[in-house]
């Protein structure tokens, strides 16, 4: 049976969007910056931005609750991240749904119901990348929850990671670390509860990390982590408790991370183990000369590499 004449014309028009879409898509990778909306499975769209030039691309994944510009945040002294990474290299950053920079300035991707996982979040990840055709070989960095996403991205599709750059990154060791009680008070009381300057936001992310953890424990187990360069950095001053909290928290935290970052030192031998001697837990921000020549020193050792078998 010959199929209407408006559905002939709505599936044309599909298909042109479609197609449009795809080009668009496809132009952030070949092209120069990029900042905006990708489409990405399912009809969602998610924030990219991208600058620079040449491989590996660094991809940088923020910490809980914290938008792509969190990398361009400029510092006291010196470049902020992103802008630097794009001197030497293309970089690209993104929104996860939820996020903020500041208490106005949300999300720039689309909704989605909360609570998530770090299996959530390698999803969209891999979707975003994908539709937006960034080219592998890729240098993940990540900061805090990201450093748990990068890991899980990492265990799921090892063929696309080069190498991996943690910066304060939270661990499963965290949990394991402190006792269940006390565990279960922090997570509430920091990962969880919305901060009320954020309490107007329904759309807040929240991570269930008790699940997350539990998904990294299993990719660890099933595939652990390619021998891939490593390279750690972990803060050296306390984190900045909000007032009102249990007396026991900041010293419980500070043991039970520092615990958490010597067990990523312990994924790969011979993993560069750096303290950020001046940083809180925003290292990146507080000293983000350590985070760039990082990312370099990793960009160079890829690219040896590559010319090393291209011989």
């Amino acid at each position: 049976m010959p199929m209407p004449i408006v559905f002939q014309f709505a599936r044309v028009a599909f298909l042109v969007v479609a197609v449009q879409a795809s080009i668009a898509n496809t132009a952030i990778a070949a092209n120069g910056d990029f900042a905006g909306l990708v489409d990405i499975d399912g009809g969602r769209k998610m924030y990219l931005e991208c600058r620079g030039a040449g491989s590996p691309v660094v991809v940088l994944e923020a910490g809980l609750r914290n938008r792509a510009d969190v990398w361009s945040v400029r510092p006291e002294a010196g470049d902020a991240v992103f802008p630097a990474v794009a001197g030497f290299t293309r970089v690209c950053a993104y929104d996860r749904p939820g996020t903020t920079l500041g208490t106005d300035r949300l999300s720039r991707s689309d909704p989605v119901p909360m609570p998530r996982t770090a299996e959530n979040a390698v999803s969209d990840l891999h979707a975003l990348l994908q539709a937006g055709a960034i080219p592998a070989p890729y240098v993940l960095v990540g900061h805090s929850t990201g450093g748990l996403i990068i890991r899980l991205y990492a265990s799921t599709y090892p063929k696309e990671v080069a190498g991996l750059v943690l910066v304060d990154a939270i661990s499963e060791g965290l949990q394991t670390a402190m006792t269940p009680e006390h565990w279960g008070i922090y997570e509430r009381l920091l990962l969880v509860d919305p901060p009320k300057e954020l309490a107007h936001y329904k759309d807040l992310e929240t991570i269930d990390f008790d699940a997350s953890f539990d998904q990294m424990r299993r990719a660890t187990k099933c595939t652990g982590l390619a021998p891939i360069p490593l390279i750690v950095i972990s803060k050296s001053r306390p984190f900045e408790i909000p007032p009102g909290l249990p007396a026991w928290l900041p010293a419980a935290l500070e043991g039970a991370w520092a615990a958490g970052q010597r067990e990523l030192v312990q994924l790969l031998p011979n993993t560069p183990h750096l303290i950020a001697t001046h940083s809180s837990h925003y290292v990146q921000i507080e000293q983000p000369k350590l985070v760039i020549d990082s990312i370099r020193e990793l960009v160079d050792a890829v690219r040896g590499r590559i010319r090393q078998l291209a011989r």
